[in-house]
């Protein structure tokens, strides 16, 4: 992991134009971007800056934990199902939702969607555990068009402090 601070105030460049237009209102909501190597101990790691940040936020015991699991589930996804070498990890704060961004580096043999598994199948429930969580998810192409992003979209609330 990075020991760089959280950044606060850098829009990815996907909201650059969008946001510019309203005055630049990135900076009043909390990001955290990391980046670890695309392997199974990754996932852990993922799962524990999440949780750490999102502490540091005061962001709600239940949100926390449906972030943490969703983070493992696209995680794990960008691990075992593309060629990349590096995942990227986005989380940030916007108005009342929690948004989740997962990139891998590419070569997936499809898209993620979620699909229903056998009792007898050992994976292949994570993106409907996903859907189940999120208000909303989806994926898109990546800055490079090689590499794609996997998001969601969470509610959560403010713990007392």
């Amino acid at each position: 992991m990075s020991d760089k601070p959280h950044s606060y105030s850098v829009a990815p460049s996907h909201d650059a134009l969008r946001l510019s237009r309203r005055g630049g209102i990135a900076a009043r909501y909390p990001q955290d971007v990391f980046h670890l190597p695309a392997m199974s101990a990754s996932v852990s790691k993922a799962r524990r800056r999440v949780l750490t940040v999102l502490s540091e936020w005061g962001v709600d015991e239940r949100c926390r934990a449906d972030a943490e699991l969703v983070v493992s589930e696209l995680f794990t996804n960008a691990v075992r199902h593309t060629d990349s070498v590096k995942v990227t990890c986005e989380i940030r704060l916007i108005g009342p939702r929690l948004r989740v961004e997962v990139a891998d580096q590419g070569c997936a043999e499809t898209e993620p969607r979620a699909r229903f598994s056998g009792a007898d199948e050992e994976g292949g429930r994570g993106l409907m555990l996903v859907g189940a969580l999120a208000e909303e998810w989806g994926v898109r192409p990546d800055d490079t068009g090689r590499g794609q992003v996997v998001w969601a979209c969470l509610r959560y609330g403010r713990t007392l402090r």
